[in-house]
């Protein structure tokens, strides 16, 4: 009996430990409630709450959209029955009556839409990777539509009952085509009413709205390559659009910050072969971090959100080719240390600030419960132990000379036959400078001084820029000087 009650309470430490690792309270105000709810169905996979508690917060969230079908299915689950309230039968009602509604007014519109000459242009797909091709078929869909919108005297009215008719569409859950379907959603809407905004009516806040809505459709159907350019698209908007209140500009940026944590990391995840290629993971890596450390973005992360920074600390630690920004990272977590820390933001503050190997080492193994329950990073798991392994050991050897491997297993919480092999791996991979006594199971490190080549290399390098600059001095003044170098002369 006392056995079971130990085993419980460790059970319970850990649920709460686990909880408190969660920020989906932190950021759920800003994400749309559709993109909320795959990460309170995330949560109820982990078992971090009761499972009643996460049901009635789908359910409460449900209420608030139009997703009345998937409202019923969490009503049955939660109250353990089969009956429905006639309220949400009313409900699917009125919303089928609402699309049939918006579509009699549309259907002028719609069939602008829907006109083959426009569906010829929409089914040719640019050349991957070629810009032009990409901006050219963007710019003749566009002038087919607008050519079409003419020829069949659309108003402005007939745009504003489309912008309706495409959130509701979104509201329903229909997002958009999938593979297999050819029945048009919001993503096909939107992109339609945000062109018609912008060339027809001038409505800039209309326009942004429906670019929101491309972007979170684009999400929910993991069309990551198109949402990639639409974060692009949105950034470049909210920096250079004049907004009346400072405060609207910030809450855009938080917005957009959050938002971006599905199309960086969640592709890490996605099954679609073309998502999961070194070039596009490298591509949206180098993205993400210069996202996060455009001065206007750290400034909102720092007043705003700071809990991004467990994802910005994670997107720097897992890429080898930024370190230049380790300072900038180790800076930020610093000042914003009494606001916001959590085991990531620790473990850079124990290893990169305090030299603390020990608490480094502790703060990893939060860090890998912390990864395996985040929606957004748990597929950056294995990449993150991995990285932070070689940042306490890259750290390590700055200090030491000579390494005992067995003391540095510890350090790295691996098995000391593991911990050899991995030193094995880096030095055959050429990433680490040293070799292996094994008799004494030391580690004796390579020396870090430049050779002569690499000297003279460094010293010489701007050789020739410096000669340029000093035979152009020589020259000048090699020349009289006249009236106007003394400022004399006429204006």
């Amino acid at each position: 009996g006392k056995l079971r009650s130990y085993s419980l309470v460790a059970v319970a430490d850990q649920t709460a430990k686990m909880a408190e690792f969660d920020n989906i309270q932190k950021i759920a105000p800003f994400l749309d409630k559709h993109l909320l709810f795959p990460l309170l169905e995330h949560v109820q996979s982990q078992n971090v709450y009761d499972e009643k508690h996460v049901l009635q917060a789908q359910l409460d969230l449900l209420k608030k959209t139009k997703l009345v079908d998937l409202t019923i299915d969490k009503y049955k689950a939660l109250h353990k029955t089969e009956e429905v309230p006639a309220e949400l039968k009313d409900r699917r009602q009125n919303v089928v009556l609402q699309l049939k509604e918006l579509k009699a007014d549309c259907k002028q519109l719609l069939t602008v839409i829907e006109d083959p000459a426009l569906a010829k242009v929409m089914a040719e797909k640019p050349s991957e990777g070629k810009e032009s091709t990409r901006a050219s078929q963007e710019k003749a869909f566009k002038d087919t539509l607008m050519q079409l919108v003419d020829k069949n005297s659309i108003e402005d009215a007939h745009i504003d009952c489309l912008g309706k008719y495409a959130k509701l569409h979104y509201e329903c859950g229909n997002y958009g085509m999938v593979d297999g379907s050819e029945k048009m959603g919001a993503g096909e809407f939107l992109p339609i009413f945000q062109i018609l905004c912008k060339e027809r009516t001038g409505n800039a806040d209309g326009a942004l709205s429906a670019l929101w809505g491309k972007l979170s459709t684009g999400i929910l159907l993991e069309k990551w390559d198109e949402t990639f350019e639409d974060i692009k698209e949105l950034r470049e908007f909210i920096d250079t659009k004049v907004f009346r209140d400072p405060l609207q500009q910030l809450q855009q940026r938080s917005w957009l910050l959050h938002w971006a944590l599905f199309v960086y990391f969640k592709p890490e995840n996605a099954s679609h072969p073309n998502y999961r290629g070194e070039a596009f993971k490298e591509k949206l890596n180098d993205e993400v971090i210069d996202l996060f450390f455009a001065p206007h973005y750290l400034q909102t992360i720092q007043t705003n959100c700071p809990w991004m920074l467990r994802y910005m600390a994670t997107a720097v630690i897992t890429n080898p080719r930024r370190r230049s920004v380790l300072k900038d990272l180790v800076r930020v977590i610093q000042q914003e240390h009494h606001t916001y820390s959590d085991p990531i933001t620790e473990f850079v503050e124990c290893l990169l600030v305090r030299y603390d190997f020990d608490s480094a080492q502790d703060r990893l193994q939060q860090c890998e419960k912390l990864l395996a329950t985040d929606y957004f990073i748990m597929g950056l798991k294995e990449n993150f132990i991995d990285s932070a392994r070689l940042f306490i050991f890259e750290t390590y050897c700055r200090i030491h000379q000579c390494i005992d491997i067995k003391m540095l297993a510890d350090k790295l919480n691996m098995k000391q036959d593991e911990a050899e092999l991995w030193i094995v791996n880096l030095i055959r991979n050429a990433r680490l400078d040293a070799k292996i006594d094994s008799e004494k199971h030391h580690v004796i490190m390579g020396s870090t001084k430049p050779s002569v080549y690499q000297q003279v290399s460094q010293k010489t390098k701007a050789l020739c820029f410096r000669s340029y600059v000093l035979a152009g001095n020589f020259q000048k003044r090699s020349q009289k000087p006249t009236i106007e170098d003394f400022g004399l002369g006429p204006p």
